[in-house]
């Protein structure tokens, strides 16, 4: 599984991921709720190992941020805390578990072996616009949570885009990836372009005058 653990105490940290990747876990491992919240918003994970209180953004309001993203992963919680308010918000939140510390890593790994056997959520959704987001796992453009209808090369200008989402994407590289067997000008990536953007409901594509386009992060 390719896990992100959220965890300030540096030796937990450190031991869970050497661990986990020890059971041939893949971990990505951050101190701080923010930096954690931008990776998740860039890359798809099978399971989020979360403390509560960490710098930057707690645990309990990281959730509820990519819940609001339309992100779904499944969610284990790992902390000190014994207040049943704040046990009560996690489950709310739609965690999978909760493991009081200290804790055994042996523990941490059954209850990980768990959520991957009964695990059927889809993998992260990129959100583009208020109402599009894009399904990185199938490929696929949706509208409030809806499939769009779009041509093969419409289609790889939308995955061509969402994966660099923030970024500028030159005529080159629309050139190296939509157009890959045949040798085609800027114009014709352009009028390509447009005629999606006006297929489009919203209009999420941003020109860049003189290098390409790009989608902004929401």
């Amino acid at each position: 599984m390719k896990i992100l653990l959220l965890e300030d105490e540096v030796m937990l940290n450190e031991s869970i991921c050497e661990y986990l990747e020890s059971e041939g876990h893949q971990v990505e491992s951050f101190f701080d709720g923010l930096k954690a919240l931008e990776a998740i918003k860039e890359n798809a994970y099978d399971l989020l190992i979360l403390d509560i209180t960490v710098p930057g953004l707690d645990g309990l309001s990281f959730l509820e941020k990519i819940h609001a993203l339309k992100i779904h992963v499944p969610a284990i919680y790992i902390s000190a805390l014994v207040d049943i308010e704040d046990i009560s918000r996690a489950y709310d939140l739609g965690c999978n578990d909760y493991l009081k510390k200290p804790f055994h890593l042996k523990e941490l790994s059954l209850r990980v072996e768990r959520v991957k056997i009964l695990d059927t959520t889809p993998r992260v959704h990129l959100r583009l616009s208020k109402n599009y987001s894009y399904d990185q796992e199938h490929s696929t453009l949706l509208f409030n949570q809806e499939t769009q209808v779009l041509t093969k090369r419409q289609s790889q200008i939308i995955d061509l885009l969402s994966r660099n989402r923030g970024r500028v994407v030159d005529f080159e590289q629309f050139q190296n990836y939509v157009w890959s067997e045949q040798i085609v000008d800027n114009a014709t990536i352009r009028a390509e372009i447009n005629r999606l953007k006006k297929h489009l409901k919203e209009d999420f594509i941003i020109n860049v005058r003189g290098m390409g386009y790009m989608v902004d992060k929401p």
